[in-house]
Parts: structure tokens; C-alpha cells; sequence
């Protein structure tokens, strides 16, 4: 009740033609994801759909191999033409452990949370307690961007500056 409240309250400070707006953004999101769906489902598994920060729904979907898997995703503000908005890549390792080869997409959507989220999902589903990975010279132009995200996601963030390395470490206990 308190979050229909919130919603009403919200949606009564807007005029007509501005929730006439947002309803056919969302019309238009909502009929690209469904289509989106379709053609990803074809190639990959299909994991989720999520939200942004935003409000921009996006679809989240896996190739996955036997040694390595890619999670990605992409967002419905556009048609898919087979290119994700970023991804993470991911090996299976030995002792209950996915170790993180790369993220990659575009920066400051929420796009890297949303599949973290999805990550650590999978790694429960798989009974995974660990997630890792390494930080190498070529984070080092963003290695404070990358101790932050790490962190808010619950990660042990080691940095050695002098060597242009580190790593993360994630522990489901």
C-alpha cells in the first residue's frame, strides 16, 4: 500500500502529455525487448530482465561453455543486431571458483552492476563460493574506478601500485 502511495504521489506531480510520453517510451522498450528476446534466444541463453538505474530495461544472457562463459547484455532502448552493451567474461577454475578474464561496455549505465548481480547469481546457482580476478597494468588508468565497483559489490580489493597489479576476491559466506 505505502508503494502505490509513493507511486501516486509521484505520478500526480506529472501533467498528462508527460505520462503520455513515458508510456509510449515504455510501449516502444517493451515491444524492442520482446523482439530483442526472440533474437537472442536463438544464440544464448537468456538469463534475465533487469532495469537500470534509469529505468532503461535491458536483457541479460549467457554463452556458456564448459571451461569459459561470457555473460552479457543489452539494453532495449534499441534493436539487437547481434552486439552487446558490455559483458563479462569468465573462466571455471578449480575449487568452487569463477575467475573474472575481463568486463567490458559502456561506463556509467549500471550496466557492470547489473551483471555482477548476475554473476554472483550464477555462481550461487552453481554452487561457486568464490569469485576472482586479477588487476593488471592496463587497469591501472582506472584502478581507483575499479577498487570502487569491486568494493560496492562486496569484493576484498588487493592493489600493489609499485607493481601495476592485484586482485579481487568475492566469498559467498
Amino acid at each position: 500500500m505505502a508503494i502505490q502511495t509513493m507511486f501516486s504521489e509521484k505520478e500526480a506531480t506529472k501533467n498528462k502529455d508527460e505520462l503520455r510520453e513515458e508510456l509510449d517510451t515504455l510501449e516502444i522498450q517493451l515491444f524492442r525487448m520482446q523482439e530483442n528476446i526472440k533474437k537472442i534466444a536463438k544464440k544464448a541463453e537468456v538469463v534475465s530482465i533487469d532495469q537500470t538505474n534509469d529505468d532503461e530495461w535491458v536483457v541479460v544472457y549467457a554463452d556458456k561453455g564448459s571451461e569459459t562463459f561470457q555473460l552479457m547484455l543489452h539494453d532495449c532502448g534499441k534493436p539487437y543486431r547481434g552486439n552487446w552493451d558490455s559483458a563479462i567474461e569468465a573462466k571455471y577454475k578449480k575449487d568452487h571458483c569463477l575467475h573474472i578474464a575481463d568486463i567490458k561496455g559502456e561506463e556509467n549505465k549500471g550496466y557492470g552492476s547489473i551483471l555482477m548481480k548476475h554473476l554472483k547469481e550464477l555462481a550461487r546457482e552453481e554452487n561457486l563460493q568464490y569469485i576472482t580476478g586479477d588487476l593488471v597494468e592496463r587497469d591501472f588508468g582506472h584502478v581507483n574506478r575499479l577498487k570502487h565497483f569491486y568494493s560496492k559489490h562486496n569484493f576484498d580489493v588487493k592493489i600493489d601500485h609499485e607493481e601495476q597489479s592485484g586482485e579481487i576476491v568475492w566469498n559467498d559466506n
